[in-house]
């Protein structure tokens, strides 16, 4: 698939119990997902107020914690973080009151252990009233990232930075002074799918026929003989090349494009192309070089290339109602999701899905008991043929909610919809239960 940015939504489910009835009401986004909260955790920060303030730098104390959506996932599922700061280390530095809802955070997650590097989170614009001089009340920020590696994985805070809208746009970043801040999080990742991050990106997106294209590569296997191919479609040309990857498992090689009917490249390990040991296809067009007849003019015009997003019709869903003591299936349907493939390359997507535990008053529904029938439908004129998953559960470890297939043009407008089916148990206690269903797009 070429490169897309991955782009995630999240629903909300929302339940009230009564003394004999289960009822499912619509509800706004969740602040954080359900899942394990972590432990609050201190660590010295270093903050500096806005120039304007006239203020040295803050040396203080920040507490926060690290949450996570799922505890004990496989490698290559998605895990989501939120980092609350419950006592930031700094405050209001002027004596001006500042009303609500004009603070945007942002700020790192640590992670160590098996796994290493940082999620980037963000936060709502969203704050209640901060008096003159005060401190600056909590706030939660989200983000994702991918397990890569088996074992346990700490999540430390990080730096974070908090951006006021209020006459005048300020920043106070604080930062951990003596790195990584203690972990307050840890999950224990098992194997799974093995996620393949090659990739590869092109000196030029076309050239002439008989001219070369420079093809660079990350991520393949350290000395590994690799394959540079032309595609037409979903077909290999007969255009093709080998580059021996570093020790790093980088590359850069040449492979000469003659087939004019080349709609990508794509590079692999092995002795054909596999998609989990290869990374493409790249699009890349061959140059109508065709001379002009005397007296004629060619005309030419240029086709913009767009990108691969998703929207929603809604951010929350009603489930019907089952009797307690009975149980059973409570029903819904997705909100409507629109994806819209404008990138009029030779790769497909696909939208994933999975879903968090249900807890509500003292107890927990597994994830694993919300089952969907997907559907889609492509909108009249789109190239591409939009495929619905399989129906069946969804989980933690997700399923396929669409998808395209790759070709030799790909694209268009979809319509993405489900069918939802929650089966609760019988003698569930009454209260309100509630999940997060994350969508990603790649």
């Amino acid at each position: 698939m070429g490169p897309t940015t991955p782009r995630t939504r999240r629903w909300r489910w929302a339940s009230l119990l009564g003394s004999t009835a289960l009822a499912v009401t619509a509800g706004g986004a969740l602040a954080c997902p359900a899942g394990a909260a972590g432990t609050n955790v201190d660590f010295a920060t270093h903050c500096i107020p806005p120039a304007v303030s006239g203020l040295p730098p803050i040396d203080g104390t920040t507490t926060a914690s690290v949450s996570v959506d799922n505890t004990k996932p496989k490698v290559g599922d998605t895990v989501t973080v939120t980092y609350t700061v419950v006592t930031p280390a700094a405050g209001n530095p002027t004596d001006l009151a500042l009303p609500a809802d004009i603070m945007t955070p942002t700020g790192k997650v640590a992670l160590g252990g098996a796994q290493t590097g940082s999620v980037t989170v963000a936060g709502p614009k969203k704050n209640t009233p901060v008096p003159g001089k005060a401190p600056f009340p909590s706030f939660s920020m989200t983000g994702t990232f991918t397990v890569t590696k088996p074992g346990q994985i700490t999540l430390s805070p990080g730096d974070y930075n908090i951006h006021t809208s209020y006459i005048l746009e300020l920043d106070t970043p604080c930062t951990v002074i003596t790195p990584p801040a203690p972990a307050s999080e840890t999950i224990t990742a098992t194997d799974g799918t093995p996620v393949n991050t090659r990739a590869i990106s092109l000196g030029s997106a076309s050239g002439d026929a008989g001219a070369g294209v420079t093809v660079s590569g990350t991520n393949f296997t350290p000395g590994a003989t690799v394959t540079l191919a032309g595609r037409a479609g979903g077909t290999q040309t007969a255009d093709t090349a080998t580059v021996t990857a570093n020790a790093q498992g980088s590359f850069s090689g040449s492979l000469v494009v003659n087939d004019r009917t080349t709609t990508g490249i794509v590079a692999y390990e092995g002795a054909s192309w596999n998609a989990d040991k290869g990374a493409g296809p790249a699009a890349y067009v061959v140059n109508d070089s065709t001379p002009v007849p005397d007296g004629s003019q060619k005309l030419t015009t240029t086709v913009k290339a767009g990108t691969l997003s998703m929207s929603q019709a809604g951010d929350s869903v009603a489930l019907s109602a089952v009797d307690f003591g009975q149980g059973g299936a409570s029903t819904g349907s997705l909100n409507t999701v629109t994806v819209k493939d404008f990138r009029g390359g030779p790769a497909g997507w696909s939208l994933t899905g999975k879903v968090t535990d249900f807890t509500g008053p003292g107890a927990r529904i597994d994830a694993g008991k919300l089952s969907w029938s997907p559907a889609c439908a492509a909108k009249a004129g789109s190239p591409s043929t939009c495929k619905a998953g399989s129906a069946g559960t969804v989980g933690t470890s997700g399923a396929t909610l669409a998808s395209t297939a790759n070709g030799t043009l790909t694209g268009g407008e979809f319509t993405v919809d489900a069918g939802l089916s929650l089966d609760v148990p019988a003698f569930t206690p009454p209260g309100s239960y509630s999940g997060v269903l994350t969508l990603t797009l790649t």
